[in-house]
């Protein structure tokens, strides 16, 4: 008989990894509500005319397409051509690939019954049909956050704010928020005429933490057939940090969009900075390739770590548009929760009492087990999470049971339950065994 396994790219989770993730979960939950932000849940599946063309060409070919089923399925058999046959051919739904082009899509559905700005969270699974390796899974939880009907910058450094504190939390400090702007990369590459590569070159210098300047400007010079573009770039990885509002200033001064994407840039920046914020880092190599971003974009990395961004965001104008709402502008984040999880996972950075569900665990040696369920009972009513081990097992194995699930304390009941009754507790770490009068424990 074949062994059983699960597809590439995804996991099971033991009780105590759940734990440490709801751990995760919980903290992000608390400061999305403490910023004000409200939860919405969306379907699994979408349309596959709803992702489509939402994400670029590389995004698209990661779409975990839905086949389609009985008579529609034959139907498109049949009327397929062998010769030029697509999987779109066999599909109209597919997995969602992240949350904010259902979100954009929940957003016009329901924008008669929304109040604008709308400040919405949502921590969901997102499947993408990637390559698996560390980091990077095929199912995978996103925890976002999006304000959506206002164009104020405030929106900007709220989420920076939010980002700032979920992390240090998390005891993520050492972390860097790098933004940049695409209004400045989209003056970048027309001061260079070559706006028709756009998509091309942001996808390639959004490489450059993987593999590179160097391998960057190779890329641009090979696949760009401008090749002013690799040149313009190749000078933008040479400027300081000290220098970059100042250079950018100078060669985009003929450009009244880059001009703009200069100033909410400087805004943004000197904001989170009077604010106490001094980790975030102008990055003229960010690009986030996903097509839809059009003002702030950004990402954030642990410090000295290999792991890659563990969140990412930016500002989007138009995005609703393609559901027919114009004039709606947004701007979100992405914590990337599975990074964040093997990441604190690494560095041991998950408090240790978070493997310990029950607190007392009941041993009935009376002559009815009614008495231990009555007490368990009792032990609960206190808000103490207890459990009562259901067998009449030898001692020891009912005490190895225990100390297997880091039972902290295990109490024994010899008598008709009553609140005058005395009890024996066991202190499983010390190993001292005393006995104490009900009434008169403090839980």
């Amino acid at each position: 008989m074949q062994k059983p396994s699960i597809p590439k790219g995804t996991r099971d989770f033991s009780p105590s990894e759940i734990r440490r993730r709801n751990f995760i979960f919980d903290i992000i939950k608390s400061k999305f509500e403490k910023f004000g932000f409200s939860p919405i849940e969306t379907p699994s599946m979408e349309k596959l005319s709803t992702l489509t063309g939402k994400y670029g060409s590389e995004g698209d070919q990661l779409l975990f397409k839905v086949l389609k089923r009985g008579a529609k399925f034959e139907k498109a058999y049949s009327e397929s051509n062998t010769e030029t046959v697509k999987d779109n051919d066999f599909s109209d739904e597919a997995l969602r690939y992240d949350l904010t082009v259902p979100f954009a899509r929940y957003i016009v559905q329901h924008q008669n019954d929304i109040v604008f700005p709308f400040k919405r969270y949502q921590i969901q699974p997102v499947w993408r049909a990637d390559r698996p390796q560390k980091g990077r899974y095929r199912e995978f939880y996103q925890c976002d956050a999006d304000v959506v009907g206002s164009e104020s910058l405030v929106s900007e450094v709220e989420l920076v704010s939010l980002i700032h504190e979920v992390l240090n939390e998390l005891k993520l400090s050492d972390h860097t928020i790098m933004i940049n702007n695409r209004k400045i990369l989209a003056s970048l590459v027309e001061f260079c005429n070559a706006t028709e590569f756009f998509s091309e070159i942001t996808v390639i210098i959004d490489k450059v933490d993987k593999i590179g300047t160097e391998k960057v400007v190779e890329e641009l010079k090979t696949n760009i057939p401008n090749k002013e573009v690799a040149q313009l770039f190749e000078e933008v990885f040479a400027v300081s940090e000290n220098e970059i509002i100042s250079w950018l200033e100078n060669k985009l001064q003929n450009s009244q969009l880059g001009q703009k994407g200069i100033q909410e840039l400087s805004y943004i920046v000197k904001s989170c900075n009077v604010l106490g914020i001094n980790n975030i880092k102008i990055n003229l190599s960010l690009a986030r390739g996903l097509d839809y971003y059009t003002g702030s974009i950004f990402e954030v990395v642990l410090n000295n770590n290999s792991m890659g961004s563990i969140v990412g965001g930016g500002r989007y104008d138009d995005l609703t548009k393609v559901f027919g709402q114009n004039n709606l502008s947004g701007v979100g984040i992405s914590f990337g929760a599975e990074r964040i999880y093997d990441l604190m996972n690494d560095l041991n950075f998950f408090p240790d009492n978070l493997s310990n569900p029950s607190k007392f665990m009941i041993v009935d040696q009376s002559e009815s087990n009614i008495n231990g369920l009555k007490l368990l009972q009792f032990i609960r009513e206190k808000g103490v999470n207890s459990i009562l081990y259901p067998e009449d097992h030898k001692l020891k194995k009912q005490l190895k049971y225990a100390n297997s699930m880091n039972i902290a304390f295990v109490i024994f009941i010899k008598e008709d339950f009553n609140l005058n009754m005395s009890v024996e507790i066991k202190d499983m770490d010390s190993g001292n065994q005393d006995t104490s009068m009900l009434n008169q424990i403090i839980w």
